[in-house]
């Protein structure tokens, strides 16, 4: 299984981008966490994520969900294996936009560790944190669902509660607050809190110059690792 280092960064087009307009902003994200020496996770639609391999070398290639299934029946589902066969090394579960039952999100992480996948979990309150922390995956993001895609983010109580709750259940879990995040100042806030990894979606995608944002965020986590390693 691999691994990630912290801090990290995670570029999530969610269902904004496809084919050849997120294999570009990857080729950005990948040429910038090359230049910087950070770890970047890049999510994308399934088709897409073999091209977004081959077209880069420093990401790591991560699906936006997953489903329990063994090999055999279940068509339509997301088989962990054909995941890791393409080259996947992650997979995002439990976003708010396709949240899943705790028995199901139990399962899938489990089906995640037995073929070599990482898993980035999302949670909402702190006491949904805590129970989904509980489970062990690899990373969580924390983020309040009224803020994704708003431009605000997480208030200063919330994210030391969440990571908090977190930390209290498994301290190797690395957590991610991302809620909001879309400048500089962010990931530097977001990093002095205590948070182990950041990124983002609308305010990368909807930016005039995604090469020019990315580097504004993914330049403040290399100069914010780099002070704290001073």
């Amino acid at each position: 299984m691999a691994s990630v280092k912290k801090p990290f960064f995670i570029v999530n087009p969610k269902s904004y981008l496809y084919g050849d307009d997120a294999v570009k902003l990857a080729k950005i994200a990948d040429e910038i966490a090359a230049e910087k020496h950070l770890d970047c996770l890049f999510t994308g639609q399934l088709i897409d994520l073999p091209r977004i391999k081959a077209a880069t070398s420093h990401l790591i290639i991560t699906a936006q969900h997953m489903d329990p299934l063994l090999p055999g029946r279940g068509m339509g589902h997301v088989l962990p294996e054909a995941l890791k066969a393409a080259d996947v090394e992650a997979v995002v579960l439990n976003h708010a936009e396709n949240p899943l039952e705790i028995g199901v999100l139990d399962k899938t992480i489990t089906r995640a560790k037995a073929v070599g996948l990482m898993t980035v979990v999302c949670s909402d309150t702190p006491s949904e944190s805590r129970a989904i922390a509980s489970l062990h995956p690899t990373m969580m993001i924390c983020e309040p669902t009224n803020l994704i895609g708003t431009g605000s983010i997480s208030n200063d109580d919330y994210i030391k509660a969440t990571n908090d709750a977190v930390r209290s259940v498994d301290p190797d879990i690395l957590i991610m607050q991302a809620a909001g995040v879309s400048t500089g100042a962010d990931v530097k806030k977001v990093l002095a809190l205590g948070a182990d990894g950041t990124g983002g979606t609308s305010g990368i995608i909807n930016a005039r110059d995604w090469r020019a944002k990315l580097m504004e965020m993914m330049g403040a986590m290399a100069a914010y690792k780099e002070a704290q390693l001073a």
